[in-house]
């Protein structure tokens, strides 16, 4: 997991580095340079651009320029590409890191840090309210009901954590969020009655602002694309850097770092959308699952 420790110089891997280590890596075997070659390209070390191809370290702007001209690359696109990748993982590299303060966060702490410097986030939730529109009691009582942590402290912990990644939705520019939500995520009494009805509501409000956008997937919509299980899909403000893909399970955090993976979810999410209901609609199935509790 990536940390502070990058700024201060220390080689941490992260997951746009990665991805641009990989990209140079498919570019430089492409035309069958070997490593010596590019680092002197670079007046660099073998080690150095080791660690670039590996992603664990930033990357600077005239390197990658130099090794797109090595490799005979003269696409504005690609290059543009690279340099978005490569600027966004720089910034994520460079972020105060908040998120650094909670252990509890465990192996989501690289999503959260990504999510701190993208422009977009889709998510598509199936069986619970996103974590970025969550109230502290539908968070607490999902923390409880996990099992995950024993201690109170640690739970609220969590909680203080959950809450802190909201303030990426009033930021300048704001955070744009795209969520797809299972109707069956509006009728789990999480917490109780009073909880859930305090997290539909407070729901219902963030469905007004322009960055926010919620739609609903019915029962009766029947099966969609989605059924698989829920992702999230983050999008960048660099022209050209390409999205990353996010899921959590019990046991472990999955990244999914290619091109085609992005398109491929990108693609379900798109027909799952098709599927949901519209944003009017939405609100108001929300509003009578409010009035049945």
């Amino acid at each position: 997991m990536a940390d502070n420790r990058s700024d201060r110089g220390v080689s941490v891997s992260t997951v746009l580095a990665r991805r641009l280590g990989g990209e140079l890596l498919r570019m430089r075997e492409g035309c069958g340079m070997r490593q010596p070659q590019a680092a002197e390209a670079l007046s660099a070390s073998v080690a150095k651009v080791t660690k670039m191809e590996r992603g664990l370290v930033p990357v600077r702007d005239p390197d990658i320029r130099s090794l797109c001209q090595l490799y005979d690359v003269h696409d504005p696109q690609v290059i543009g590409r690279l340099l978005g990748l490569a600027k966004a993982d720089r910034e994520r590299r460079k972020a105060k890191g908040w998120w650094n303060q909670y252990p509890v966060l465990g192996a989501q702490v690289e999503y959260v840090a990504l999510e701190d410097v993208a422009a977009q986030v889709r998510t598509h939730q199936v069986t619970l309210i996103p974590g970025l529109l969550q109230t502290p009691d539908y968070a607490r009582a999902l923390a409880v009901g996990c099992g995950a942590w024993e201690d109170p402290d640690e739970i609220e912990r969590f909680v203080e954590a959950r809450i802190a990644r909201q303030d990426r939705l009033n930021s300048t520019p704001p955070l744009q969020l795209w969520a797809l939500i299972g109707e069956g995520a509006l009728r789990q009494h999480v917490g109780g009655r009073d909880v859930m009805r305090g997290q539909l509501e407070y729901l219902l409000k963030l469905t007004d602002r322009p960055n926010i956008k919620v739609q609903v997937l019915p029962f009766l919509g029947g099966a969609h694309a989605g059924m698989q299980g829920a992702f999230n899909i983050i999008s960048f403000a660099e022209v050209n850097a390409l999205d990353v893909v996010y899921l959590d399970t019990p046991s472990s955090s999955l990244w999914l770092e290619s091109e085609q993976d992005a398109a491929r979810h990108t693609a379900i999410f798109d027909r799952t959308a098709r599927n949901s209901l519209a944003q009017a609609d939405s609100r108001s199935l929300i509003r009578r699952v409010i009035k049945e509790l």
